[in-house]
């Protein structure tokens, strides 16, 4: 059995889009992970327990490589009752900032 030039290009195209799916999801809950840690360490909740993809680029790391930009959106609460949203900025598998507001003074 003989295979065409196109049927084997199809067949690696697919593969490749496979790989990056699946990397895909690995960094979507490496961003959820980042976020509740980040959550423990300044006292807020992630509400929903996951993060959805606002915005996609590419850009350089610091090594000068080309990596995919992941900007993902979350909502969190700092005392269960008023619903905020965040941010958590993915290069590549690397973490590089979970952006939440400050938490509204309590007067008494």
């Amino acid at each position: 059995m003989y295979f065409t030039l196109g049927e084997i290009v199809a067949v690696l195209g697919f593969g490749a889009l496979c790989v990056w799916f699946l990397a895909s999801i690995r960094v979507r809950e490496l961003a959820v992970q980042a976020v509740a840690r980040a959550g423990e360490r300044d006292d807020f909740q992630l509400l929903d327990q996951t993060v959805h993809l606002n915005r996609l680029s590419l850009s350089r790391d610091e090594r000068g490589r080309w990596r995919v930009w992941r900007q993902y959106r979350f909502d969190y609460s700092f005392d269960g009752v008023q619903r905020h949203q965040g941010f958590v900025i993915m290069l590549g598998q690397r973490l590089q900032a979970v952006v939440v507001r400050e938490p509204d003074p309590t007067l008494h």
